[in-house]
């Protein structure tokens, strides 16, 4: 049975919050806010948890979840070889709507699908998404839809979609951006697009462009 919460006051927040961050840490699922669209999430070291949010969008473990996380520093317990410029990066867009691929900490004992040893990254600039990721550590969060259907930007939407497979809904009102992340990877000397979303490729190169890491070929691979 899915409860939906609202977070218009302080006192609603931190119910939601609370009621969320139980469900996670028990191995449930949960819809969340972000700064970009809604998000299914789970715990990111549940393995079980990983393949049920997987399961609710209908999604195989070839597309596995990025990992939504609550501080800058958390980023070098997940990722290995970062370069340099990441960064510069993370200071101007952290948080926001940019994720980062990155290869992943090989002592990490998770398991959110055939990663190929990578692991996506970012930080949302969500007030009520950061608190809850401060309560569960980072979580696997992938947008909330059926795989096929447009990403939910709004609560009712999420549990409209995936109301049978999550227990907590937290209603923060319409998505403050309504677009997904700009998707990076930065696994080399320069980073390559994989997705252009709410950030735009010259708003990326402003950052890079005097660290000699500019991105070229703007088109997603």
């Amino acid at each position: 049975m899915t409860t939906t919460y609202p977070t218009g006051s302080d006192e609603e927040r931190e119910t939601a919050i609370e009621a969320a961050a139980t469900v996670v840490q028990r191995g449930g699922l949960v819809v969340l806010p972000t700064d970009t669209v809604y998000g299914i999430g789970a715990d990111a070291f549940d393995h079980a948890a990983v393949q049920a949010l997987l399961d609710a969008k209908g999604r195989g473990r070839e597309m596995p979840p990025p990992v939504l996380i609550s501080a800058v520093t958390t980023l070098d317990a997940l990722a290995t070889g970062v370069p340099d410029y990441v960064a510069a990066l993370t200071e101007a867009f952290w948080p926001g709507p940019l994720t980062l691929v990155c290869d992943q900490q090989p002592s990490l004992t998770w398991d959110l699908g055939e990663t190929r040893g990578t692991v996506a990254v970012r930080m949302p600039d969500h007030e009520v998404a950061l608190a809850l990721l401060e309560r569960t550590g980072p979580l696997a969060v992938s947008s909330a839809n059926l795989s096929g259907l447009p990403a939910a930007t709004e609560a009712a939407a999420a549990e409209g979609m995936l109301g049978e497979s999550v227990e907590v809904v937290i209603d923060a009102g319409p998505s403050p951006k309504g677009e997904a992340s700009t998707i990076l990877d930065v696994r080399r000397d320069k980073p390559r697009v994989l997705r252009v979303g709410a950030l735009s490729v010259a708003d990326l190169n402003t950052v890079l462009e005097p660290l000699g890491a500019t991105i070229i070929d703007p088109d997603p691979v």
